[in-house]
């Protein structure tokens, strides 16, 4: 393919059609001296520009695709609603699901199970190669040429600084699984290890286990994660199309997202995340409940409390949502990050302080130098292996993907004006770094208590003398002094988690089920929230004692799916990033210069230079490249609510009324100083042109 059209991007805008041309050196000057035109060069540049003057008004607002500085969602003008179809069908059928599960729990069990070894068998390597691809897959995006690419039009400034953007990230990386698994996932794997990596309770095990679960919480994980945020991020700060996943993957079939093909799209980003989140909203009430029986020596039965759990805290949610209470809430949620924080320092502090220290290097070198082992095991290579990778591995990724659509909203949501290198790196480092530390302080501490306590978290070192999952932190909390003090705040924290998570995850569900709205219709949003409430019951009922069979057979099934559609919107975000504006001009930056090289020492030796000017031959930068293709230009043609073309400004960033004044969304007047002012890619605004025009001075060579 020829590399696409390239010169000038600021003169462009003002209609001047010009290219990188080699030209002589003027007499008595060295070969890099002044340009000077060859004869009949001003006659064929006049010719030229008059027929790009023509052909700038077969653009879109009469601006080349190259030069369009992006499309923010909130700039457009768009009709929301609740999008009814997708509402009763996805809702009866969760609805009837959770009935199912209530009235037959058994028959609920055996059925998922068998779907789920067949998944496993059959399946399974689907979520492997998930898991690795998009490492690799996202790397490539960040250290190429699109890693240059803003999430965000050209020049605009990230909305959070760095300091607060990573303090979001790291508190998307806390939650109720670190608190439930950070003791009780590297103590199983402790004691019984993946399959020929190393002998149970023994010292190579001690960091084995904590690196086997680094894998599983890492930075495969956050790139599950993080495919669906930097989607959703690109098309609605980039491309002015609405948060929906569906409308992600527009470029592989067109049209809009109220096809039926977008509509089961976003349904089955809906099931994920109800079936996602509510597994976390299940085990964190199995841990609220054995808390509560910790603090108060009162056991109505484990499921019995979790079920009464489940029920108030989802009135909290419900409560939450209709009333209003976000900011109060949000609040909240900062209190306990910090709480969450401090629980991770007392447990460094209370705990084996020395043996964290010595052990936290040694777990992150062995992370990196046992990867590659670890995502090659596969479910072929013995039954051991399979049953190992079915319980734990597969499960994890199965789960990430479930959890994709609403941490990758909340992460793109918070890096508008980030570059995807910076969204990358960060989404990929920085939640990993802290979710590692918190296992490696959480685990370690339960395995060197274990190692040095008289083996009483798990007599014998006998892998079924372990605890039930939810009674372990506490288990391991127990034998830490003051812990009849920090036992009530985890409990607070795990409800706080509950609610926070539960109100997050409805809300994007609300969302998606009202065609992107940002702020979705309050009953909608409670709705969402009682049937995720209703999953989480169904899956402590249908497992009876051991609820994370039930929570492992319903991810694994409801994510499989949604795990087709990320390998989808991966290949649509590449496909729609190769016609991205920034790559577009770095292409013709390429073209444009190669080919002046290459004319002016065929014309001119050494002694030449180069400067724009108009050209339509074999050395024209965009030479056989079409720029008005309709994949290049129908994206930024902007409209009204019901799809009618509008008139817009993109120098200035404003609709047009009639007369070609700049209105708002309201249709009224804009004031000058209430315009966008042109901006370049650093930021800076753009300089004035010889002919007044505002010009951009393009860097990307």
């Amino acid at each position: 393919m020829t590399p696409p059209h390239t010169s000038d991007p600021s003169e462009q805008s003002t209609a001047a059609a010009r290219r990188a041309a080699a030209h002589p050196a003027a007499p008595g000057t060295p070969s890099a001296g002044a340009a000077a035109a060859p004869v009949g060069a001003p006659a064929r540049a006049k010719q030229a520009a008059g027929r790009f003057f023509k052909e700038m008004d077969r653009y879109p607002h009469n601006i080349h695709p190259a030069l369009v500085p992006g499309v923010d969602v909130d700039d457009q003008r768009i009709r929301y609603g609740i999008d009814k179809p997708m509402l009763i069908i996805v809702g009866a059928a969760v609805t009837g699901f959770v009935l199912w599960g209530v009235i037959q729990p058994d028959v609920v069990l055996a059925a998922t199970t068998a779907a789920l070894g067949w998944i496993m068998t059959n399946l399974g390597w689907v979520f492997n190669s998930l898991a690795i691809g998009m490492v690799l897959f996202l790397l490539f995006l960040a250290f190429s040429k699109y890693g240059r690419i803003p999430l965000g039009l050209e020049g605009d400034k990230p909305e959070y600084s760095t300091v607060s953007w990573a303090a979001m990230l790291f508190g998307a990386g806390i939650g109720i699984g670190i608190i439930f698994f950070g003791p009780y996932e590297p103590m199983t794997y402790y004691l019984s290890p993946r399959p020929g990596a190393y002998e149970p309770a023994s010292m190579e095990a001690v960091k084995g286990a904590m690196v086997q679960a680094a894998l599983h919480w890492g930075v495969n994980a956050w790139a599950i994660y993080a495919i669906v945020g930097l989607a959703v991020a690109y098309v609605s700060f980039r491309r002015g199309r609405v948060p929906l996943m569906s409308s992600i993957l527009t470029p592989l079939w067109g049209g809009g997202t109220d096809s039926v093909p977008a509509r089961i799209i976003d349904g089955l980003a809906i099931i994920a995340t109800l079936f996602g989140t509510a597994a976390s909203l299940g085990i964190g009430a199995l841990q609220i409940g054995s808390g509560f029986t910790l603090v108060t020596g009162w056991s109505p039965g484990a499921n019995t409390l979790a079920l009464v759990i489940i029920v108030l805290l989802t009135i909290g949610t419900i409560i939450s949502a209709v009333s209003g209470v976000a900011k109060g809430i949000k609040r909240l949620s900062n209190v306990n990050l910090m709480l969450a924080m401090v629980l991770a320092l007392f447990f460094f502090v209370a705990g084996p302080t020395v043996f964290l220290v010595n052990i936290i290097p040694g777990v992150i070198t062995q992370y990196f130098s046992q990867l590659p082992e670890m995502l090659s095991a596969t479910t072929a290579d013995s039954e051991e292996m399979n049953e190992f990778l079915s319980t734990w591995t597969t499960f994890y990724w199965a789960w990430w993907v479930s959890w994709a659509p609403f941490v990758g909203v909340f992460t793109a949501k918070i890096s508008k004006g980030r570059t995807v290198r910076q969204f990358v790196i960060g989404v990929l480092t920085i939640p990993s770094t802290i979710i590692v530390l918190a296992f490696t302080i959480l685990g370690g501490t339960s395995i060197y208590l274990q190692r040095h306590n008289g083996e009483r978290i798990a007599p014998g070192n006998d892998i079924d003398a372990l605890p039930k999952p939810e009674d372990i932190f506490f288990a391991v909390l127990d034998q830490l002094p003051g812990a009849q003090f920090v036992a009530p705040i985890v409990i607070v924290m795990l409800a706080v988690f509950f609610i926070t998570t539960s109100d997050s995850a409805s809300l994007v569900n609300s969302q998606l089920s009202q065609k992107g709205n940002p702020n979705p219709n309050r009953w909608v949003t409670a709705f969402w929230a009682i049937l995720m409430a209703g999953i989480a019951v169904v899956i402590l009922l249908m497992a009876g004692k051991d609820a994370l069979q039930g929570l492992q057979n319903l991810i694994t099934i409801t994510a499989l799916p949604f795990a087709v559609v990320l390998v989808l919107m991966a290949v649509a975000l590449f496909k729609e990033m190769r016609t991205d504006p920034l790559v577009i001009r770095s292409d013709y930056e390429k073209s444009a210069v190669a080919n002046a090289v290459r004319y002016g020492i065929e014309e001119h030796g050494d002694n030449f230079s180069l400067r724009v000017i108009p050209e339509e031959g074999e050395y024209a930068a965009g030479a056989g490249y079409d720029s008005h293709a309709e994949e290049l230009t129908d994206w930024y043609a902007r409209t009204d609510e019901d799809g009618n073309p509008v008139a817009y400004d993109y120098e200035i960033g404003a609709y047009l009324d009639e007369h070609g004044n700049p209105v708002d969304e309201d249709g009224k007047l804009l004031e000058d100083e209430e315009r966008r002012e042109p901006r370049g890619e650093d930021g800076e605004p753009r300089g004035e042109g010889t002919d007044g025009s505002h010009r951009a001075a393009d860097s990307d060579a």
